[in-house]
C-alpha cells in the first residue's frame, strides 16, 4: 500500500531572543516582561523539503513585537529569508512558514496579526560549542548561551504551554547580545544579559 507523501519535513535547529528576563514568561503562558515583548527567532533547515523542494542548509527569520499575552496574537513581524537560496526555495520557506501549509508550524503562525514586510538577505547563523550566533548585516545582532546544570548539560524546558518549536524541548539560554535595527517600522531595540532560547525541531505535514 501507498503512503501518502508529507507536504513538507523540517529538521534544524533555532535562535530566539526577547526583551524579556530569563525564563521568558511567555512560554508558561503569563503577560510578559514589561507588558510587551520584542523579538526574533530564527528557524535554521538542517534537512528539509518543501513541497519536494530541497531546502536544506537555509535559515528564516522572523522579528517580531507582540504587544500583550503571547496566545492574544496581534503579533507585528518581518521576515528575512536566507539569500542563499533560490527563488523556488525562498518562496516554499515563506510558504511553509507563514503557515499556509498548516501543521504546527501554522499554529505558531496564525499569531502573526500583521505581517510588515518579507525581505531576502544574507543570514549568518552559527553555533559552536554551546554558543549561538545570528547576524542579518546592520538589521539584526545576537549572541547567546544556554544555562547549564550540576553536570554541563543544558536546562532544558519540556511540556511549556506556548513553544515555537512545538513538541520539543527547548534550552533556555541568556543573549548577551540582542539588537534590531528596523526603524521604518519602529523595530529598533538593544538588549544586554535578557532571555534566549535554543533548541531543535523536526515539523512535518
Amino acid at each position: 500500500m501507498k503512503t501518502a507523501s508529507k507536504t513538507y519535513t523540517l529538521s534544524g535547529q533555532i535562535l530566539e531572543a526577547c526583551s524579556c528576563n530569563a525564563p521568558c514568561p511567555c512560554w508558561i503562558g503569563d503577560d510578559p516582561d514589561g507588558g510587551y515583548c520584542d523579538s526574533f527567532v530564527a528557524y535554521q533547515i538542517e534537512q528539509g523539503e518543501i513541497q519536494g523542494i530541497d531546502v536544506s542548509g537555509l535559515t528564516l527569520v522572523k522579528i517580531v513585537y507582540i504587544p500583550g499575552n503571547v496566545f492574544e496574537g496581534n503579533w507585528r513581524a518581518v521576515v528575512y529569508v536566507d539569500g542563499k537560496g533560490s527563488p523556488e526555495q525562498q518562496q516554499a520557506m515563506i510558504k511553509v512558514f507563514n503557515g499556509e501549509l498548516g501543521g504546527a508550524i501554522a499554529d505558531v503562525a496564525k499569531l502573526i496579526g500583521e505581517v510588515l514586510d518579507v525581505r531576502i538577505a544574507p543570514i549568518e547563523y552559527n553555533i559552536q560549542e554551546g554558543r549561538g550566533t545570528i547576524k542579518i548585516g546592520d538589521v539584526l545582532v545576537s549572541e547567546m548561551e544556554p544555562y547549564r546544570g550540576p553536570e554541563g548539560r543544558p536546562t532544558k524546558m519540556v511540556d511549556s504551554i506556548f513553544s515555537t518549536i512545538p513538541g520539543s524541548p527547548a534550552y533556555i539560554a541568556k543573549a548577551a547580545v540582542h539588537r534590531v535595527n528596523i526603524p521604518e517600522f519602529n523595530l529598533s531595540w538593544d538588549y544586554n544579559g535578557r532571555n534566549a532560547i535554543q533548541g531543535f525541531f523536526h515539523f512535518e505535514e
